[in-house]
């Protein structure tokens, strides 16, 4: 499976690294989003806006997938680590959040965030985009903002089946293919229609969906074979 595309870079041209978070102002073009991205001080500090919280609703968002202690969750393209150590605080010392990304100035920032923070169960890895090199199979794959940028999509998902558990989640949140106040251009969405037909034909199912964030579809799917027993009690 090839991909041209980096984790970690969202609003970047398809030829160069996306990220899987969003600064909380959209950029007006794709120079501009290019321009972020040259500076990883720049762009970490867009991905951690407070004033993202806004629009991501990050304590709704943990709500609603109810993460459960010892849960073990691949946070794929996991950036500066905006969601990762959300994760981390719901899975506690019996579980493991895998923070995967291709781009070593992020892998950097979060080993030292995790460190300063006394954080153990967070494990960065620094990835190829076509494997996210996980040491064992998780409950929960979790994708915020970054699957429309993925080039082999196909391989990439059956690459995720491969590492989930029985019953385990695959967690879809990204932005509708709309012009919207952020996010990446229409150009390089992917339609929550689009995703959902993608996702059956690789023999996924729509467990859930919640409509509450507004600019982005938030989809739960569980391979079709599942018992969905998989998650810790």
């Amino acid at each position: 499976m090839t991909a041209r595309v980096i984790l970690t870079a969202l609003f970047l041209a398809p030829a160069a690294v996306p990220a899987r978070t969003a600064p909380a102002q959209a950029p007006q073009s794709h120079q501009e989003v290019h321009r972020l991205h040259t500076d990883p001080n720049a762009y970490i500090a867009a991905l951690e806006d407070p004033k993202r919280d806004a629009y991501q609703k990050p304590h709704e968002v943990m709500e609603a997938l109810g993460v459960k202690e010892g849960e073990v969750i691949a946070d794929i393209g996991a950036g500066s680590g905006y969601f990762t150590l959300r994760l981390a605080r719901h899975v506690g010392s019996t579980g493991r959040v895998y923070a995967v990304d291709v781009s070593p100035d992020m892998i950097r920032h979060l080993h030292g965030r995790v460190r300063d923070m006394g954080v153990l169960n967070v494990s960065p890895i620094l990835a190829p985009p076509d494997d996210p090199l996980l040491p064992q199979a998780v409950n929960r794959f979790l994708i915020v903002n970054v699957w429309h940028h993925i080039e082999n999509q196909k391989g990439y998902l059956e690459l995720m089946e491969k590492h989930l558990k029985p019953g385990g989640q695959v967690v879809m949140i990204d932005f509708h293919k709309r012009e919207l106040p952020v996010g990446p251009p229409v150009d390089m969405k992917i339609s929550r229609d689009e995703l959902l037909k993608q996702m059956q034909s690789a023999g996924f199912r729509l467990e859930k969906e919640h409509t509450f964030l507004p600019y982005q579809y938030f989809l739960l799917f569980t391979p079709a074979s599942s018992d969905g027993k998989a998650l810790p009690e």
